[in-house]
């Protein structure tokens, strides 16, 4: 008997193999397309995000006077702007203010821990001094890697300020945010330095500040530009030019902050007091900042920057009250000492009137 095979099932099995191929690059093309279509989302989306971070929430932070707010969002969000780098350019101008806010965070924790150690060593409890201490140091870690990050961000976006050229600022954001990534280098080397560690802060980086704030215009930024070059000149030896005062220097950048509704000079000049020992100047510029603040409101648009001045010569004020009396600046008190003289208070003779 003879076998015939059936033409009609090979021919369906070529089609369906040929069916097959198709629909597997079908497949193939569609799902390539939908990974350009998200990509071109994703990058849209970032964009968008940065550009209005820059454009309003930056600004419409900087009008609050909530630090506590400006701390938690700058750490709950960081890393998701910061993701945007890897479908899109990278956000540097952006993460100069977020990670610069972020290390105030740690920064703030790192002040914190001192004052509890102060506190147990004023109470004659060495462990407990030991334990905040190590806090303190940790804290102060996380600051200077978080603030260095600040600063490699604004070098990527301005171009290396040890180059000794100044950038060509688009608006008044672009040169603040500019003077933000100078403090965030400043403040990196600070905490390194705390933090009894390296991280790879350059030491240099004092010098390199100072030089680039001059790129700055001091009137229009309340004296904070030669505020901040002249207590590098302070705390640096041989760093303050000829015919030059730091401190007479500060005290100019004092009364252009005060008039300006925006005391960060007087951050500054503390500083460069606690370096120098001088602690009746510490105290002289803590009694000032507290009197300008009853006598000239914030500037609106800058309140932010103001609150976070206030914040930190309270910091100063409270590591000086817990040193000498065991607790923190009384509610209300700052500018006063314990050791003030106590006014005369008026009393009544009550025999008189029997």
């Amino acid at each position: 008997m003879s076998h015939f095979r059936n033409p009609s099932r090979k021919a369906l099995f070529t089609a369906r193999r040929f069916r097959n191929l198709v629909a597997a690059c079908a497949a193939s093309v569609i799902l390539s397309g939908c990974g350009v279509v998200n990509h071109m989302i994703y990058k849209t989306t970032g964009d968008v995000m940065q550009g209005f971070s820059r454009d309003h929430t930056v600004p419409f932070l900087m009008a609050s006077d909530d630090l506590a707010m400006g701390c938690a969002m700058s750490e709950a969000t960081a890393p998701l702007l910061m993701s945007f780098g890897r479908v899109t350019s990278e956000p540097d101008q952006l993460a100069v203010m977020l990670y610069l806010s972020a290390g105030g965070c740690a920064d703030e924790q790192a002040r914190e821990h001192e004052l509890a150690a102060l506190a147990a060593m004023h109470a004659m409890n060495g462990n407990a001094a030991q334990d905040a201490m190590i806090r303190q140091k940790r804290a102060n870690t996380l600051a200077a890697e978080r603030y260095f990050k600040g600063w490699q961000h604004f070098k990527a976006h301005y171009g290396d300020p040890a180059a000794g050229e100044c950038p060509e600022f688009n608006d008044d954001m672009d040169e603040f945010i500019y003077m933000a990534g100078l403090l965030s280098g400043l403040q990196a080397l600070n905490s390194q330095i705390q933090s009894t560690s390296s991280i790879g802060v350059p030491a240099n980086i004092g010098s390199i500040v100072a030089r680039a704030t001059s790129c700055l215009e001091n009137d229009k930024w309340w004296g904070a530009p030669m505020a901040l070059r002249a207590t590098v000149w302070a705390m640096i030896p041989g760093a303050e030019p000829q015919g030059e005062d730091a401190f007479e220097r500060l005290e100019q950048a004092d009364a252009q902050g005060t008039a300006a509704g925006v005391r960060l000079a007087h951050v500054f000049h503390a500083i460069a007091a606690l370096n120098k020992g001088d602690d009746a100047m510490v105290r002289a510029v803590i009694r000032a900042h507290a009197k300008s603040l009853e006598a000239t409101p914030p500037d609106e648009d800058w309140r932010f920057v103001d609150a976070m001045a206030t914040d930190m010569i309270l910091a100063v004020s409270d590591r000086l009250w817990v040193e000498n009396t065991g607790h923190r600046t009384p509610l209300g008190q700052l500018g006063t000492f314990w050791d003030d003289p106590r006014e005369d208070i008026e009393t009544m003779d009550l025999d008189a009137l029997l």
